[in-house]
């Protein structure tokens, strides 16, 4: 059973003993969809994180540093993708608490969702290829999930400007945007698996499937990919300038996309990179609603 938003609603405060967690959920200063907030917050509750993350991101640090050594070495001797998703598919069923397994698959939907949004909104940029990604069950992990997902934003990005420097086209503020592509309320997803052995929480999940994920791509995918959680910003400048609102991106944490950062912490960066879809996301659904509210009060 994964905890949504009436876990934390129907929790009672205790003055002398107050929640960090409770807390953190009734604050609203950072817009968020409440039931995948309720599921990131229990899903920090649990002991994997406080006991078990602290060993797993040294550990995972310090192999992330001895395999970049190997790959300078040998940087294309191992390239098995199919190999690495059927590792991360058994990983994510069998041992990924379901909390974490329902804000993995939320990312890649909403950030197909983010994607789709923007081109829908600049004029003259229909034809863009585009790949969305939108899993219903962990089993859509073995299709390169995690691969296709990195190729999708950079394609984006390149095929996006080239046609704005090529045809003439602009990101500019939209006065009624295209909301069509941003789902409002659950998406589709299968039930997750709820067993004793899982136990791990996104953070100490990440923490092992990084090195894990480096081991099995060449030098260049894994530097590739390290590289992409820096361009939250990037796509969160196109949608703040389309709706208006650029002082919201003070919640998107990835910053500084041309200065390339350690691929050692890239675990850490991984959470921040989902935080921010999933705030970017939300800001734009409260968008939507907020217009479709007041299309039906006029």
């Amino acid at each position: 059973m994964i905890h949504n938003s009436s876990y934390f609603e129907k929790l009672e405060n205790n003055p002398r003993d107050p929640s960090h967690w409770h807390a953190l959920f009734l604050d609203n200063s950072v817009p968020f969809n409440k039931d995948a907030k309720a599921a990131f917050l229990f899903d920090s509750t649990r002991k994997s994180k406080q006991f078990l993350l602290p060993f797993l991101r040294v550990i995972g640090r310090l192999t992330i540093i001895i395999l970049q050594i190997f790959k300078a070495v040998a940087p294309n001797l191992i390239n098995a993708p199919k190999t690495l998703h059927r590792f991360l598919y058994w990983g994510m069923k069998y041992w990924v608490s379901p909390e974490a397994n329902f804000l993995i698959l939320r990312h890649f939907y909403l950030g197909s969702e983010v994607l789709r949004f923007i081109k829908d909104n600049v004029k003259g940029a229909e034809d863009i290829p585009m790949n969305p990604l939108k899993p219903e069950s962990i089993e859509a992990v073995k299709d390169n999930l995690f691969l296709e997902h990195d190729l999708n934003l950079y394609n984006f990005i390149i095929n996006l400007n080239k046609a704005i420097q090529e045809q003439g086209l602009s990101i500019r503020p939209v006065e009624h945007p295209n909301f069509s592509a941003i789902t409002v309320g659950p998406l589709p997803f299968e039930e997750f698996r709820d067993k004793w052995t899982n136990v791990l929480d996104l953070s100490s999940a990440i923490e092992i499937f990084t090195p894990v994920y480096q081991f099995f791509l060449t030098d260049n995918d894994f530097w590739r990919a390290s590289n992409s959680l820096q361009l939250d910003e990037v796509i969160g400048v196109y949608a703040a300038t389309i709706m208006r609102c650029p002082e919201k991106l003070v919640a998107l944490n990835n910053k500084h996309p041309m200065i390339p950062l350690p691929t050692y912490g890239a675990g850490f960066r991984l959470v921040l990179h989902g935080l921010s879809t999933e705030v970017l996301h939300h800001l734009i659904s409260q968008e939507k609603e907020f217009k479709e509210t007041a299309l039906v009060v006029e």
